[in-house]
């Protein structure tokens, strides 16, 4: 089933966030997963079990960092961004 999904994942504390985003970031990658980073949120598709997985492993890898929050809405309904 194809999904989007709109998330927010961030740091509690003093810890510089962009270095552990873009490590985070990467999980979103190796997961082949499209995604766009906006100024708030970031949102992303693809098959429900490769967001799922994609999320698990970037919240995995930011609380390498330090204690982190995921913040996501995940839906099947919503318009899902044609690739590019």
């Amino acid at each position: 089933m194809e999904i989007s999904c709109q998330f927010s994942l961030y740091l509690l504390g003093p810890a510089a966030i962009g270095p552990a985003l873009e490590r985070a970031l990467d999980e979103l990658d190796r997961a082949k997963l499209t995604y766009e980073v906006g100024n708030m949120s970031t949102q992303c598709s693809g098959e429900l079990q490769a967001v799922l997985q994609g999320l698990g492993a970037a919240f995995a890898r930011m609380s390498e960092t330090g204690p982190t929050v995921l913040v996501a809405t995940i839906s099947n309904a919503c318009p899902v961004a044609p690739a590019e």
